[in-house]
């Protein structure tokens, strides 16, 4: 990152965004590995976490994962999802936080040199213009290596510096399990809803997530959890790391397939 030493820096994380976009790239997050990779870049002064989540769930995978980051140096930014029925007569949860984000990244902006946002969405860009008048360098961290991309092209041009996550793989990935297949989860889904409707996968204002299929996602999410378990030795912080950031509010993304690379 091109951070200068001594710079005060706040990362910002848009957690169903990241969420979604590292299930994209195939691998999961450890979050202990993220924020000492942070710690490493200026002088880290926060690390915030945003997310909805599901209240009336019995059980929700992200829980455990949100204790842990709470009691591991993130502070956590929540609320309940917003629920609603849409026309077909499904129930569906609205999960965005980006108002939240950046009514906080403008009041903490005085306290900051530069600002770190984890997140792909366009609605940001008009963000990180204002913090750039301020006189804040913002770096940017998503990915190109999906198609579509899953940074908006305004984000990334606005941005003063782009970081693809797909290259922080080495840094930040959980090691110790196979990834799941890029694509796997959203196409599946895909096929099961086909002609539901055509969102764009970075417009998570928009994005809702069915209770059904939220039910399936986390048992299959809590089966992996699980079977982490079993082969770490079963510690709470091991099932909480288990999740790799699996929230109740993970974006239904149906057609972001991983492009490949290209040698020179």
């Amino acid at each position: 990152m091109s951070i200068h030493p001594g710079e005060r820096t706040f990362a910002f994380i848009d957690g169903p965004n990241l969420h979604a976009t590292v299930r994209a790239l195939g691998f999961e997050i450890d979050y202990r590995k993220l924020l000492e990779h942070l710690r490493t870049q200026g002088r880290l002064i926060r690390v915030l976490y945003y997310t909805a989540i599901v209240e009336d769930q019995e059980f929700s995978t992200f829980r455990p994962l949100a204790d842990w980051l709470d009691y591991n140096g993130y502070t956590m930014v929540t609320k309940p999802a917003r629920g609603y029925t849409d026309s077909t007569g499904r129930r569906r949860f609205r999960t965005s936080m980006d108002v939240e984000l950046a009514v906080d990244a403008m009041r903490l902006a005085d306290k900051a040199d530069h600002i770190i946002l984890f997140s792909g969405e366009q609605s940001f860009a008009s963000l990180v213009s204002a913090l750039q008048q301020l006189g804040k360098r913002v770096t940017v961290i998503s990915t190109i290596e999906t198609q579509p991309a899953m940074v908006a092209d305004e984000l990334r041009r606005q941005a003063d510096h782009f970081i693809d996550i797909d290259s922080l793989q080495a840094q930040i990935a959980r090691q110790g399990r196979t990834p799941r297949p890029a694509g796997f989860d959203r196409e599946d889904r895909f096929r099961r809803n086909q002609g539901d409707d055509d969102r764009s996968p970075s417009e998570s204002e928009s994005d809702a997530v069915d209770t059904d299929m939220h039910e399936r996602a986390s048992s299959h999410d809590h089966r992996d959890a699980e079977a982490n378990v079993e082969e770490t030795g079963g510690t709470a912080e091991t099932t909480a790391l288990a999740d790799g950031g699996a929230s109740a509010t993970t974006p239904l993304v149906r057609t972001t397939v991983r492009r490949r690379r290209t040698q020179a």
